[in-house]
């Protein structure tokens, strides 16, 4: 649909959110005449939402800043079982202390970036736990599970890939779906929600959830979804060599995330801008424009306005001076990430292989090796072509450091304690 009437859809069309909707018109239409109730399921399996989630996020706060009411809903109880979308094998199952330890730890994003309260277009946080711990099987399954038709179920792409591909899929993650499809039921009869979004491999359950509504509340609802993303050369988005890129400050420096999105692939900076930040979409497309090494400049404007929403404008303003140190003026630069190493350790010298993994600047020894190989090695600002080179006291600098670098980017401080 080209033209849309509400504001939501048309941000979220020009940004780039967009993958599948339901039905474009009858959501057009509810969005540009009410305040319309959506939500957003995340499952807690770890302690941090990574920037792979950053999609699904924005597009709960644009639903909010154009007018309408967001939900983040926790999945303290579908966590217990498990999504199969896009996964080849089973979830581990984490115990209900390690799931409330992980809420807590992801509540921390939706905190700074929604607005929660009692008004009609404030945010609301619920969490599955409190209706599906408790429900009866054999009600749920007379209830809800009629209204599911298995054959359509092994044809949804989570459950179907898996089947093709002859990898276990057992009957509890085949519930999933079921489970989703009732949280789009309760939550509607809790909040009036009438709309579900999430990213495009959660289609076939979102509409599962739509079909229950139809069913059991004669009321039409709404799926929306967005496209899965990867970086321009095909890397899964919010993965880099070193793992996850993590929302949450004492799982990824402030630095190290500026540093992801300074790093951004010059095809992909423009995409990024429109969803990673709130950059309006005239300044956007000027940025975008830049051609050359001036592309350098939109890439820091992206990492400092990306950042800011996650870390906030102080922290956001710090990593990029702190890269400016590092980068253009060849200090060491307090802010860089840190790692300490014992003092005993240097004094009997602490290999090169091993200092760059343990700075997490390299998987391996054969990385670091490949890297020294390739002369993106270097200890305090000078190249290392030595891979059996042995760090020691020697090589502290005056800041009572030694800075580890991985090419022109990527600096590590290693500091004896």
């Amino acid at each position: 649909m080209s033209e849309f009437k509400s504001e939501f859809l048309k941000v979220l069309s020009e940004r780039g959110f967009i993958h599948q909707i339901s039905d474009p018109s009858g959501l057009d239409a509810l969005c540009a005449k009410e305040t319309v109730t959506a939500y957003i399921g995340f499952d807690c399996t770890a302690p941090s939402l990574h920037a792979g989630s950053l999609v699904p996020i924005m597009m709960l706060y644009w639903f909010q800043q154009t007018g309408h009411r967001p939900i983040a809903l926790m999945g303290g109880g579908t966590t217990r079982v498990g999504d199969p979308s896009g996964k080849d094998e089973s979830r581990k199952i984490l115990t209900p202390e390690l799931i409330e330890d992980n809420k807590a730890g992801i509540r921390k994003v939706f905190e700074r970036l929604l607005k929660f309260g009692e008004g009609p277009q404030d945010a609301l946080l619920l969490d599955n736990a409190e209706w599906l711990l408790s429900l009866n099987y054999v009600d749920f399954l007379r209830d809800i599970g009629r209204h599911f038709s298995v054959n359509q179920m092994i044809q949804r792409d989570s459950v179907r890939l898996r089947l093709e591909r002859e990898q276990h899929l057992s009957f509890l993650e085949f519930n999933y779906m079921l489970l989703q499809g009732y949280d789009y039921l309760e939550i509607y009869r809790r909040t009036g929600c009438r709309l579900q979004m999430g990213g495009s491999d959660q289609w076939g359950n979102i509409l599962s959830g739509t079909d229950l509504v139809r069913r059991l509340e004669n009321t039409e609802s709404f799926a929306l979804t967005s496209p899965l993303l990867t970086t321009s050369s095909g890397a899964k988005m919010g993965k880099t060599a070193a793992g996850a890129v993590w929302l949450n400050e004492d799982q990824l420096s402030a630095y190290d995330y500026w540093q992801y999105w300074r790093n951004t692939e010059d095809a992909d900076v423009e995409r990024f801008m429109k969803l990673f930040t709130v950059l309006p979409m005239d300044e956007i497309k000027r940025l975008a424009a830049l051609g050359g090494s001036e592309i350098n400049d939109a890439k820091k404007v992206l990492a400092t306005e990306a950042t800011a929403l996650i870390h906030g404008r102080e922290k956001a303003g710090e990593a990029a001076e702190t890269a400016r140190k590092a980068f253009e003026e060849g200090q060491s630069a307090e802010g860089l990430p840190t790692v300490e190493i014992a003092k005993t350790d240097l004094e009997s010298g602490i290999g090169v292989l091993n200092a760059f993994v343990t700075a997490g600047l390299c998987a391996s020894n054969g990385d670091v090796r490949r890297n020294i190989k390739g002369g993106a090695v270097k200890i305090n600002d000078k190249g290392e072509p030595n891979d059996k080179r042995q760090l020691t006291l020697d090589d502290v600098t005056a800041d009572g450091v030694i800075k580890l670098s991985l090419g022109k980017k990527k600096h590590v401080l290693v500091k004896p304690v």
